[in-house]
């Protein structure tokens, strides 16, 4: 499946659009991720657990919004935006959400 966060594909004409598709991913950071993250930003430097909490999210979200698109015939989504926020008690938790407009392309 074509995923762009554009509106338009190059070389593609979009023949049909289907509609908004979306998927999200809302992961807990456990708490020996946030101590060693706590440490790491006494110190300084990047938060590896972090970032692959993040990226994790990222590829459900996205995988999800594609598995969307595929179920109402698309085989492309485009204008994909994404999205992070934290969420929960005391920002516990990460929200990823992905959106984009699912199209049949030539």
């Amino acid at each position: 499946m074509l995923v762009t966060t554009t509106s338009t594909l190059q070389n593609r004409e979009i023949a049909d659009y289907h509609g908004v598709v979306t998927g999200e991913a809302i992961l807990g950071a456990n708490i020996f991720k946030d101590l060693f993250a706590g440490i790491r930003d006494i110190v300084g430097g990047r938060s590896a657990a972090y970032e692959e909490e993040l990226m994790r999210a990222r590829e459900i979200a996205m995988e999800e919004m594609q598995a969307r698109a595929e179920r109402l015939g698309a085989n492309a989504v485009i204008g994909v935006d994404i999205d992070y926020e934290t969420v929960g008690q005391n920002g516990s938790m990460l929200m990823v959400s992905a959106t984009g407009t699912a199209v049949s392309v030539r």
